[in-house]
């Protein structure tokens, strides 16, 4: 049995970082840590962590993946967990979590889609056919392994520990669960887990303003892995890996 940490990136969004945490309390295997990054919120978030009991770090490079970085810097547990602010986790959640992680080894992930809620139906429907469903055919296929999304994963600490160095952690914009994909060593195990769900609101999709934001970023994030790693080395480099390590 592994302790977990779960993070959570926050700004100004404190009501639905109020039904997450609310979903989050009622986990049948608790958090044994919960930790939201504020990055610099003008709202009441602050309260609504005091009256949570959680634990709340405030962060001053702006960006997620900075706020992810040092929420998962600063957790103490086996086992970290990434939700975003509009993630409702099922009440098994952290315990399906813990169970796919403890029979996985020392160096690995897990992850698993979301199911939108909100919106129009129409953003329900792009976000769950484009947006998820491409975001793990093309991603995976360039990767050559499942990436994480962002809304739902938990990796290993010591996963963390080999690439905390390499991630993005400032400007520009990046998108941190596919930076952390990125930064993957070949000898950690990435599982997705299409059980494995959380509720993700659909507001991202409301708006083509909204959904360019995230292709900016997406592309911005590809152009800043691309020059660490052309992604033709890094997947043969991965699969060198895995012929001198079979399974």
């Amino acid at each position: 049995m592994s302790t977990i940490s779960v993070v959570i990136p926050s700004r100004n969004d404190a009501e639905m970082l109020s039904a997450c945490l609310a979903a989050l309390a009622r986990q049948t295997r608790p958090a044994d840590e919960v930790i939201v990054v504020d990055n610099g919120s003008r709202d009441n978030t602050a309260a609504v962590c005091a009256a949570a009991g959680v634990r709340r770090i405030a962060v001053d490079l702006s960006g997620i993946a900075a706020s992810t970085a040092k929420g998962f810097d600063e957790a103490t547990s086996e086992v970290i967990a990434r939700l975003d602010t509009d993630s409702v986790p099922p009440t098994d959640w952290l315990e399906r979590v813990e169970a796919i992680l403890d029979g996985a080894g020392p160096f690995a992930a897990v992850t698993g889609p979301g199911d939108f809620y909100g919106g129009s139906r129409f953003s329900r429907w792009l976000g769950r056919n484009v947006y998820i469903a491409g975001y793990f055919w093309a991603i995976g296929h360039l990767l050559g392994h499942p990436p994480l999304f962002g809304s739902n994963f938990a990796l290993r600490s010591g996963v963390w520990k080999l690439i905390r160095c390499s991630v993005s952690r400032g400007l520009p914009p990046v998108h941190d669960d596919l930076d952390i994909s990125y930064q993957l060593p070949p000898e950690v195990t990435v599982i997705c887990e299409p059980t494995l769900r959380v509720g993700v609101s659909a507001r991202p999709f409301e708006s083509w303003q909204a959904v360019g934001r995230r292709l900016s970023m997406a592309w911005t994030t590809f152009r800043i892995e691309f020059a660490k790693e052309p992604p033709l080395r890094r997947r043969r480099r991965r699969k060198r890996w895995e012929h001198g390590h079979p399974a």
